[in-house]
């Protein structure tokens, strides 16, 4: 009988995120609903028609569910763009309402917002971005 509560708890701890882990992702999602869902939505889709430009030549908030195109950037690029907003990333005059938030989040929350979102995306898709920031990394000085 101890054999088995031991085994049933063994087994249990090796299934549940440490709790480090579970704080890190309520905090990440707590950090989006906070600062990104008003614009990228509650629940990662995004504003209607994100492809198609406005009236004033900007595009809408891009959704960062598996549908959006945000896993194809790498961590590095991901933080940037939060940081400094997308004009500030493109360059050449390019107009975005997508503000910088580096006056308002930390690095950590950030990076804890991205992981929230990465979490949300099907395994494929996440291999797929975690590859990119690997190579990304390994030409970064």
């Amino acid at each position: 009988m101890k054999i088995t509560i031991r085994l049933a708890a063994l087994l249990l701890a090796a299934t549940v995120l440490p709790v480090s882990a579970q704080d890190d992702s309520l905090a990440g999602e707590r950090l989006y609903q906070e600062n990104c869902a008003s614009c990228h939505g509650a629940n990662l889709e995004g504003q209607p028609d994100w492809r198609s430009r406005l009236p004033n030549g900007r595009l809408p908030a891009p959704p960062h569910d598996a549908s959006g195109h945000t896993w194809h950037h790498t961590d590095r690029v991901l933080l940037d763009i939060v940081k400094r907003g997308t004009a500030a990333i493109v360059g050449n005059g390019y107009e975005s309402d997508m503000p910088g938030f580096k006056e308002v989040l930390t690095d950590e929350e950030i990076t804890a917002i991205i992981d929230y979102i990465k979490n949300t995306w099907p395994d494929r898709i996440r291999a797929s971005q975690e590859s990119r920031t690997l190579a990304d990394e390994q030409v970064q000085p």
